[in-house]
């Protein structure tokens, strides 16, 4: 047995087994039962053509290539029958239309080849110890291959039309069964054009519809075992001719090996033209496949409707147009103003306006509008129900809505009154990162002239701008506030600091009290104390009223030893760590009492903190290449070096389990605003060093001024 013969017979025992397993899925479905049918004459062919391909005899191969050709009468019709019946959504419908059609398919085969039987074939079968038997065709056999070639072309296209109705989970229970019967006739094709071309029947060339039976058996078994049912609800387009792959392919095939015979001028070399033949058909299935692909048309679409058509808008206007009336816009109002303002004019849609969602209350907001203003929206009968319900169909939509399409019947019959006074036509999804910002609504254009597919793209591509502008503009917004909120929480730590320190001297000052009562001299210093507490808290209290001001200095002439001192005479008592004082003489120098002694006492109190107890605090002053430095150092915790890199000196950011992380940063603006610096040393379990460095400056018209510029 060869491998030809092995194939057929092979390929008929297959087709047995499917055709029982396809009428076991379901045998009170006719679809399936026409499939049964389908694949028991595929499987006589098989059977037929595997006979006439062994015989040795010539009256045997001519014997069975006629009962062959008799089931190949019946396949036309049959597989016909199925692609109509196959669709589920209009099978009844699409039966009806071609009633006479099919039962005309199946008479044409049959009575050319059993009534004009003896025309079928001419001549004596030629038998080649290499290729084969070759029988030649008569004319009732010639004009059957033409008539099934476009039968299978008929078929075929009835197959594509089914793969593009499809689409999800549909597309993928029928996809592999529409692929494995094309093969089939698309094999056909192939074997029959080349009968038609050379007038005769290369039996050698059956080893295309052996191979194509084997490969479209497997695929038809891999779709209905994961369909479980070989009908599926698809309602076909009565356009199957309009944009149709198959006619093209056919076409370009067919004119392919016809310009290939002329070529070589003569089909003596049968074998050489078949296999070139053969290769030409390869590259048509693969074109085929690609052409299939949803993604390769719709690129194609857009290739078109891009490249190979003229611009209905001029998009590099339209995009100037769009940046010099937003790009200054920083309010909200005035930027959906100015779009709705825009569409309007270039789409010529007297009704535009821009709604924003307001996410807390799941509900609509005018952002701007050519027609209503904020109180007329809010008459609008049945607005909150009607906002509520396009926030719900439109959430989950990447395109534009138009209301009068099917998809969205039930929501617009739902709430008419309210679309008609809306003058809503098109829905438009305001979309940034699969989050719905808000919904451009459209009435009728001009002369209710409709959208066309490049003005729905270039309102797609606007609604794209205006989400991210408007993601932009609610950005901004929400930065501002969070800088006011950091403002005043800044403001509130450093007002809060600065009672802490009052209420920590004020506190000492009350324990101490019964003691020294009696002491005129502790009376006096209490007072002085009290008074001193209360004009700091009404400084306070008045720089509240300016805190969205930069710090203000009032720099006077001073002795920075001088302003140790008196910072420490009112904290010493409250320490607990011994303080060693080491005051080097130094010049004067221009600075703020007051802000400096906020400085030394924040920085003294945090060394008694850190060295507790017993621990041991010293302070040097001193000149250092020209700066006036203050130094603070303790044998205390220390701080790690990761909390100096990320953290010290940033706003609410503390090792102390009672502190408010502000003292230090306090301390580093003050220290800044008079162009100084702080430098810092420490390692954990041995201490730190806070090192103050403050210029030499000198005043000019009542601003400091360091190296000449101005603080």
């Amino acid at each position: 047995m060869t491998f030809n013969t092995f194939l057929h017979f092979g390929a008929a025992l297959f087709c047995v087994g499917l055709a029982c397993f396809g009428i076991f899925r379901d045998r009170r479905s006719f679809v399936h039962r026409i499939f049964a049918f389908g694949m028991l004459v595929l499987a006589l062919e098989s059977l037929f053509t595997y006979l006439s391909i062994q015989t040795l005899f010539p009256e045997e191969a001519i014997r069975w290539q006629r009962w062959r050709w008799t089931a190949a009468a019946l396949l036309p019709g049959s597989w016909l029958l199925f692609n109509l019946s196959f669709p589920k959504g209009d099978s009844k419908l699409t039966l009806e239309k071609w009633k006479w059609i099919v039962p005309g398919i199946f008479l044409v085969h049959l009575i050319l080849v059993m009534i004009f039987v003896s025309d079928f074939f001419c001549g004596t079968p030629v038998f080649d110890p290499f290729h084969g038997w070759m029988i030649s065709l008569g004319w009732s056999g010639y004009l059957f291959h033409i008539c099934f070639l476009v039968s299978s072309v008929l078929i075929i296209m009835f197959l594509e039309k089914t793969l593009r109705a499809s689409s999800g989970r549909q597309r993928w229970q029928v996809k592999f069964i529409a692929i494995g019967i094309g093969t089939i006739f698309a094999a056909r094709l192939y074997t029959g054009s080349q009968a038609l071309l050379l007038h005769n029947l290369h039996l050698e060339l059956e080893v295309v519809n052996g191979s194509a039976l084997f490969v479209a058996g497997f695929l038809i078994f891999v779709s209905i075992f994961r369909g479980h049912f070989l009908h599926t609800n698809i309602y076909l387009s009565e356009t199957m001719l309009y944009r149709s792959f198959t006619l093209l392919i056919v076409g370009i095939y067919l004119l392919a090996i016809s310009a290939l015979a002329l070529a070589t001028g003569s089909v003596q070399d049968n074998l050489v033209l078949a296999l070139r033949a053969f290769f030409i058909f390869l590259a048509l299935v693969g074109l085929t496949i690609a052409l299939l692909s949803d993604r390769l048309s719709l690129k194609m679409k857009q290739l078109i409707s891009r490249h190979f058509k003229r611009s209905e808008y001029d998009y590099r206007n339209a995009w100037i147009a769009f940046t010099e009336r937003t790009a200054s816009m920083v309010q909200g109002k005035a930027f959906c103003n100015a779009i709705v303002k825009m569409i309007s004019e270039m789409f010529d849609v007297l009704s535009v306006s821009l709604w924003l969602l307001n996410e807390p209350q799941k509900n609509l907001k005018l952002g701007g509008s050519t027609v209503f203003s904020e109180a007329q929206v809010r008459e609008l009968p049945g607005f909150q129900d009607g906002a509520a319900a396009i926030i719900q169909f439109m959430r989950n939509r990447q395109i534009i809505v138009d209301l009068e399409a099917a998809e969205a019947e039930i929501l617009k019959r739902s709430h008419v009154a309210f679309f008609q006074d809306a003058r809503i036509r098109y829905c438009i999804p305001l979309m940034s990162s699969g989050n719905l910002l808000g919904i451009i609504t459209l009435g009728d254009r001009v002369k209710e002239t409709p959208f066309s597919f490049e003005a729905l793209d270039m309102l797609k591509t606007i609604a794209d701008q205006v989400a991210a502008g408007l993601l932009n503009l609610r950005l901004s917004e929400q930065l501002q506030q969070a800088r006011e909120m950091e403002a005043f929480q800044t403001i509130s730590a450093l007002f809060t600091h600065d009672l802490k320190n009052l209420a920590s001297k004020l506190s000492l000052l009350l324990q101490n009290l019964p003691v020294h009562f009696d002491n005129p001299d502790f009376r006096k210093d209490a007072l002085r104390s009290m008074s001193e507490s209360v004009k700091k808290i009404d400084g306070m209290c008045g720089r509240l009223s300016i805190v969205r001001e930069r710090l203000e200095l009032h720099p006077v002439k001073a002795d920075l030893n001088e302003v140790f001192r008196t910072t420490l005479a009112g904290i010493k008592a409250i320490l607990k760590a011994g303080l060693v004082e080491d005051l080097h003489p130094m010049p004067m120098i221009f600075l703020d009492p007051e802000q400096i002694r906020k400085v030394i006492r924040n920085l003294v109190l945090n060394a008694d903190q850190a060295a507790g107890k017993g621990g041991k605090i010293r302070v040097t002053t001193g000149t250092q290449n020209g700066w006036a430095a203050l130094m603070v150092s303790d044998n205390g915790c220390g701080i790690s070096k990761e909390f100096m890199d990320q953290y010290l000196f940033r706003p609410f950011s503390t090792t102390k389990k009672q502190g408010t992380g502000i003292g230090l940063f306090h301390s580093k603006m003050i220290v800044d605003a008079h162009n100084g610096r702080i430098e810092v040393e420490s390692e954990e379990g041995k201490g730190s060093t806070f090192r103050v460095l403050l210029p030499v400056r000198k005043v000019e018209g009542g601003r400091l001024k360091v190296k000449g510029i101005d603080s």
